[in-house]
C-alpha cells in the first residue's frame, strides 16, 4: 500500500508561487470535472487568505497520478507562520524548493530549507516563474547549491534534481530547450526521487497530530501521517503527550482523507497517508494517536521560541460593548486558549490582572492575523503596543531577538534605507547589486528595531522596494532606539466629531478621524507635527450670531484623514497607548484616559 503513496510538502519564500503551483497540480491531475468553475488559489480557502493573497494556514490536499497517489501540503511563506511549517514537514517524505527565478532564495526560503535538510529530506528544487521579463535561471540555480551548501547539506541532498516551470501557465521542464506543454516531468520526478512512506504496516497503529481544527459536527479534527499500522472507523485508541501520559481514550468517530480539494469519510486509514480523525475531545497538537497496546510517545519536532509579545486586554473605553456582542474578559480568554491548542508558536499567559493576557508569538503579522480574525468574530479588545522578548544568559546578560533582513531597492534609495536602519541599530552585512538598477543590501537587526518600519520602508522607497526579515539568533541588547519623535492630537471631550472644530485641529498635524464619528476623552485622533501631545476639543461647533461678515461663512474644507490599518495603527502606537480593536472600528487611544492621570503619571515617572 505504501508504495503506491508520496507525501510531500511546497515549501517557498512568501509569494514565489506555491497555491499558483498546486493549483496546476489540481487542474492537471483530473480533479475538477471538464466544465467545472475554477477558482485561482484554491488552497488559500480562508477570508484573510483571499483579501491579503498569502498563505496563512498549511493545507493538504491530494492528486491520483497513474495509480500514485500524492498528498500534497501548502505551506506558508510568511516567517511569522513557521510554526506551521516546522509542524508540516514532520509527515512528509520530500519537499519542492520552489524559488523565484529572478528574486532568487530569499530568508524564508533559507528558513525552511534549513529545517527541511536537518529532518534528513532530499529536496526538488524548482525555478518558478521563468517567463518572467528579468528572471535568471542560471544565477539563481547558483545561488540555491550555495544556500543548500552553507546550510549544511549532504552529498546526497545537493545532488537535487531541478526543474524550471512557470506556475501559472501550469508547465515544468528539466532543460529550457525542451517543450513547454504540462507539469508531468515534475509529477514523474516526484515519484521517482521522492521514497515512499517508511512505516511499519504490521506494527500497532500510531500516528503524531501535527495540525487540529474544529469542527461544528464532527468537533476536533485531528490530522497526521500514521507512521505504523491501521486505524479503522469507531476503533478505540488513546491520545499520549509528549511525555508519554495518557491524555484520553476515544472511539475514532470519523477517518477523513484527503481527496483532491476535500476531505471524504473512509472506513480504514493505513500506513503511509495523511488521515484526519475525529471523536477526540482534549487530544491536542504534538501528541500521539495510537493503539491501546502502545506506551511511548512519538518525537515531536522542537518549534523556535517566540519573539514578540503584545497584552491583550478588555476594552475599557466608553464606547465598550457598543459594537461587539463579546466583551468580557472570560471570552477573550477562552477564544486566545482554543488559539493557542492548534498553533503551538502561540504562547499565552496570564498578567497581574484578571482583564489583560500576554500573546507572545512569532512576528507583528501572525499577531495581527489572530486580532483580525477575533475582531471578524464579535469580539472587541485593548491591545498593547508590540514588545520583544528578552532572555538572560547564564552570565546574567540582557539577551534580544535579531533578524536577519534582506532589502531590495532600487540603487537611488539604498542611502535613506542604509541610514533609517543604521538609526534602528541594524548592522549591514552585504550590499551587492543584484541587477536591473537595484541593490540587494543585507543586515542583522534588533526585532523592536524593525517595530513599524514596514510603512516608513514603503514611504523612503516610493513603494518600489521589497523588505524580507527572518529570525536569526539571539544577541546582547543593543541599546535605546528612539521611538516615534512626535506627540497625537488627544480628545479632552465626548461626543461626535464636528467638521468644524476639526478644520482648526488639522493645522496642528494629519488627523486619524472624518467628521461625524463617536470619540471620547482620552481618545488620539492625529498626529501632533512637532513632539509633544496636545489636548485639542474635537466637537466644538461653530458660534452662531445675528451679524454677518466677509469671511464668516467660509467653507469647511477638510484634509482626508489617514486612514489606519490594524498592523498601522499597532507599529505606531508608543507604551503609553492603546488600539483599541471593534467589529466596527479601529481606534487609537492613551491608556490613562483622564488628562489629570496622565500628569500624574508623567510627575511620578520623572521623579
Amino acid at each position: 500500500m505504501q508504495e503506491n503513496i508520496r507525501n510531500i510538502a511546497i515549501i517557498a519564500h512568501v509569494d514565489h508561487g506555491k497555491t499558483t503551483f498546486v493549483d496546476a497540480f489540481l487542474k492537471q491531475s483530473g480533479v475538477y470535472r471538464d466544465n467545472q468553475a475554477v477558482t485561482t488559489c484554491a488552497m488559500d480557502s480562508g477570508d484573510l487568505e483571499r483579501e491579503r493573497g498569502i498563505t496563512i494556514f498549511a493545507k493538504c490536499t491530494s492528486v491520483e497520478w497513474n495509480g500514485t497517489r500524492i498528498n500534497i501540503v501548502d505551506t506558508p511563506g510568511h516567517a511569522d507562520f513557521g510554526g506551521e511549517v516546522e509542524r508540516i514537514l514532520s509527515m512528509v517524505d520530500g519537499v519542492i524548493v520552489l524559488v523565484d527565478a529572478a528574486e532568487g532564495p530569499l530568508p524564508q526560503t533559507k528558513f525552511v530549507v534549513g529545517k527541511a535538510l536537518k529532518l534528513g529530506l532530499r529536496p526538488i528544487v524548482v525555478i518558478n516563474k521563468i517567463d518572467r521579463s528579468d528572471a535568471r535561471p542560471v544565477e539563481v540555480h547558483n545561488e540555491i547549491f550555495d544556500l543548500f551548501a552553507n546550510l549544511g547539506a549532504t552529498d546526497e541532498q545537493l545532488d537535487f534534481p531541478t526543474l524550471f516551470a512557470s506556475g501559472r501557465e501550469g508547465w515544468a521542464v528539466h532543460d529550457l530547450a525542451d517543450e513547454r506543454k504540462d507539469i508531468s516531468p515534475l509529477v514523474n520526478k516526484i515519484i521517482e526521487h521522492v521514497p515512499a512512506p517508511k512505516c511499519d504496516a504490521n506494527a500497532p497503529f500510531s500516528m503524531l497530530v501535527t495540525t487540529l481544527e474544529a469542527d461544528p459536527f464532527v468537533g476536533r479534527i485531528l490530522t497526521g501521517r500514521i507512521l505504523s499500522g491501521s486505524i479503522k472507523t469507531n476503533q478505540m485508541i488513546k491520545a499520549l503527550s509528549r511525555d508519554g501520559q495518557t491524555v484520553e481514550t476515544a472511539r475514532a468517530s470519523k477517518i477523513l482523507a484527503f481527496r483532491g480539494l476535500k476531505r471524504q469519510p473512509i472506513d480504514e486509514g493505513f500506513a503511509g497517508d495523511i488521515v484526519s480523525i475525529a471523536g477526540f475531545t482534549k487530544a491536542t497538537v504534538a501528541d500521539t494517536l495510537c493503539d491501546q497496546s502502545v506506551t511511548e510517545a512519538l518525537p515531536a519536532l522542537p518549534i523556535d521560541p517566540p519573539t514578540l509579545a503584545m497584552t491583550f486586554s478588555i476594552n475599557t473605553s466608553p464606547l465598550a460593548g457598543t459594537e461587539g456582542d463579546k466583551v468580557t474578559s472570560r471570552m477573550i480568554w477562552d477564544r486566545l486558549e482554543k488559539e493557542a491548542e492548534g498553533n503551538i508558536a502561540l504562547k499565552i499567559s496570564r498578567t497581574d490582572t484578571t482583564d489583560a493576557f500576554e500573546v507572545a508569538g512569532r512576528g507583528e503579522l501572525q499577531l495581527g492575523i489572530l486580532i483580525e480574525t477575533m475582531r471578524r468574530e464579535g469580539y472587541e479588545l485593548s491591545v498593547s503596543r508590540p514588545r520583544v522578548v528578552f532572555h538572560t544568559d547564564e552570565n546574567g546578560q540582557k539577551m534580544e531577538p535579531i533578524e536577519e533582513v534582506t532589502v531590495d531597492v532600487d540603487d537611488e534609495y539604498t542611502g535613506v534605507v542604509v541610514e533609517k536602519l543604521s538609526l534602528r541599530k541594524a548592522e549591514m552585512t552585504e550590499m551587492v547589486p543584484s541587477g536591473g538598477g537595484k541593490t540587494r543590501l543585507m543586515f542583522l537587526a534588533p526585532s523592536r528595531g524593525l517595530i513599524g518600519y514596514q510603512s516608513e520602508f514603503l514611504t523612503d522607497t516610493c513603494g518600489t522596494g521589497v523588505l524580507n526579515r527572518i529570525f536569526h539568533s539571539y544577541a546582547p541588547y543593543k541599546g535605546v532606539i528612539t521611538g516615534r519623535r512626535n506627540g497625537v492630537l488627544i480628545s479632552t471631550e465626548a461626543g461626535k466629531s464636528v467638521a468644524y472644530a476639526l478644520w482648526n485641529i488639522q493645522e496642528r498635524g494629519p488627523l486619524f478621524i472624518p467628521s461625524g464619528v463617536s470619540v471620547y476623552a482620552g481618545m488620539i485622533i492625529g498626529a501632533n507635527a512637532k513632539p509633544g501631545d496636545i489636548e485639542v476639543n474635537p466637537i466644538k461647533g461653530k458660534k452662531l450670531t445675528n451679524m454677518r461678515a466677509a469671511g464668516k461663512d467660509d467653507a469647511v474644507a477638510l484634509v482626508p484623514p489617514i486612514q489606519m490599518s490594524l498592523e498601522t495603527a499597532l507599529a505606531y502606537i508608543e507604551d503609553d497607548e492603546l488600539v483599541e480593536v471593534t467589529p466596527k472600528n479601529i481606534r487609537l487611544r492613551k491608556k490613562l484616559l483622564d488628562s489629570n492621570d496622565r500628569r500624574k503619571f508623567e510627575r511620578r515617572k520623572d521623579v
